[in-house]
């Protein structure tokens, strides 16, 4: 039988007098540091990079997404293939998310944003502009219409789990429904009991083909916790799913806080959750990328986060250095022959220099987007590591004023 005792989380080091702590992460794949970026690889690949490169530049882990492997190839074949570390060649521990986000991107066409603003009339109904529904949500799943052919397809959570359990991947997350900030109080109330109820159901489901699949390893189930910007609701939420038990008295082995939320509310909403989530458990927050978002998140009591946002701004050109983010694609750079950031230990800057990216952008060619991913995605890793190292190394606070004061703009690089 797989072994649930083969996941374990340990508190590391704490700041004193909040939730924000380091800690290891052990999976069947390895052990994870905490605090952690966790880099998505959507369709099993960081866009450009081979994955050999995205442990070369310090990745611990990477997230798939259990929807779009579900269109394709098909989780039989990654199944077939040994599961996703396997599969894509990466040895290391693995996440997938449900597919619950693409009830909102799918339904609603706000695309991979999680951070909005409750402006605007209240509406249940709410699209984004130019968009169609593509999900259409009731009480027993979702039904899809696929980007890629307008197929339909159906998903519970039973197929939710299904999905991921032959996806293979170390941490998997309970199918939810995510609303969006602009959607009613009383809408809210009902998707909240929705998720609820679907995490009964994803749990008992995980038991039951834990036990079926024990020719596998062990695979964690994080419940996830939604309730927008309502403190009440979020803290129902965690005391609700930190109850739960499946069938067989199975509780979950983590916890996700999802849902949109008001970029300004993000410290507010992640301690509200850590204040009733267990301490013995890790949390992700799903979808974060800003370097002062990780800051809010970490002394707030994130352990582990993912977001799409190094990779996705690097195909556009837009670099990250301590001192902030700039377009490598402007005329400025045309004849700068200097790396991108003198500070960086990344293969792009030591190789490679602006004036060449920048003529990359402008002819088109697929490198520029591989040697600014190098970059953004070692920039963030390490960012995050140094958060790690300086918790644990207590000057914490002396390293984000420096941090953030570069990055804002108030420190200025000599």
């Amino acid at each position: 039988m797989p072994d649930p005792a083969d996941t374990s989380f340990t508190i590391g080091t704490r700041l004193d007098g909040r939730h924000g702590r380091s800690g290891l992460l052990t999976t069947p794949h390895g052990s994870i540091a905490t605090p952690a970026f966790v880099p998505v690889g959507t369709k099993a690949t960081v866009k450009a990079v081979l994955p050999e490169t995205m442990r070369e530049i310090g990745a611990q882990a990477l997230l798939a997404n259990a929807y779009h492997l579900y269109l394709q190839p098909g989780a039989d074949i990654v199944d077939e293939a040994g599961g996703l570390s396997r599969f894509m060649n990466w040895p290391g521990p693995t996440f997938t998310d449900s597919g619950g986000f693409q009830v909102m991107s799918l339904g609603v066409g706000f695309k991979k944003v999680l951070a909005m603003e409750a402006v605007g009339v209240q509406n249940d109904d709410v699209i984004a502009k130019g968009k169609e529904r593509l999900a259409v949500v009731d009480d027993d799943g979702v039904t899809f219409r696929s980007h890629l052919d307008g197929s339909s397809h159906r998903f519970t959570p039973e197929v939710s789990m299904g999905i991921q359990h032959r996806l293979g991947a170390d941490i998997m997350f309970a199918f939810d429904e995510l609303t969006t900030l602009l959607n009613t109080r009383g809408y809210q109330e009902k998707s909240l009991q929705r998720t609820h109820d679907w995490a009964q159901r994803c749990i008992d489901e995980h038991e039951r083909l834990t036990v079926e699949r024990a020719h596998r390893p062990y695979q964690a189930l994080f419940a996830v916790i939604q309730g927008a910007q309502y403190e009440d609701l979020r803290r129902k939420a965690c005391r609700d799913l930190d109850a739960m038990r499946g069938s067989a008295g199975t509780g979950f082995d983590g916890y996700g806080i999802g849902g949109a939320l008001e970029k300004h509310n993000l410290g507010a909403i992640v301690g509200w959750c850590c204040d009733e989530l267990p301490e013995d458990k890790p949390r992700h927050l799903l979808g974060i990328s800003e370097p002062e978002d990780f800051f809010v998140a970490i002394e707030n009591g994130a352990d582990t986060f993912d977001c799409v946002n190094p990779s996705r701004v690097a195909r556009n050109a837009a670099i990250y250095v301590r001192e902030g983010r700039f377009n490598i694609n402007t005329s400025r750079f045309r004849r700068d022959f200097t790396p991108i950031d003198e500070n960086c230990d990344c293969y792009t800057c030591a190789h490679y220099t602006r004036a060449y990216i920048h003529h990359l952008f402008k002819a088109k060619e697929i490198l520029a987007a591989t040697l600014c991913t190098i970059h953004n995605e070692r920039f963030t890793i390490r960012l995050v590591d140094d958060i790690r190292a300086s918790i644990e190394g207590e000057y914490y606070e002396d390293f984000k004023a420096d941090a953030l004061g570069r990055w804002q703009g108030r420190i200025k690089t000599p």
